[in-house]
């Protein structure tokens, strides 16, 4: 399985580990709006991403914590190759509620929380 992206988070939103214990975390590239930033999880690309989305059984990894894709909306990947952004739900659903949303297996959300910090990488693929 190939590596769709590889990125290192530069910075974390004040409302993130709220956002992660519910199990939603909210990617955008460094340079976000102030407002969008307070909620995201601001990231530099080391590698990628690829053009083509990840498959549903793709691992997602950030840091030591792993799950899978269970379902990628229609402009997810697009989103994500245009400006960094993307919404991933540690929900398990099989279909994405949101168009920019990518689904994937339920973790440790407390743990999700704490692994969120500056310099983590968080990979999708391989």
């Amino acid at each position: 399985m190939p590596l769709y992206l590889k990125t290192r988070i530069t910075a974390v939103g004040p409302e993130v580990p709220e956002l992660a214990e519910g199990g939603v975390l909210i990617l955008f590239a460094d340079g976000a709006p102030p407002e969008l930033a307070e909620v995201s999880v601001l990231h530099e690309t080391k590698e990628g991403p690829l053009e083509n989305a990840p498959a549903r059984g793709a691992p997602i990894r950030i840091g030591s914590l792993a799950a899978e894709i269970t379902a990628v909306g229609d402009t997810a990947w697009k989103k994500v190759r245009e400006i960094g952004h993307v919404v991933i739900n540690f929900n398990g659903a099989g279909e994405a509620d949101r168009p920019g949303e990518i689904c994937a297996t339920a973790i440790d959300t407390a743990a999700l929380a704490a692994a969120l910090k500056a310099d983590t990488i968080i990979a999708i693929g391989e």
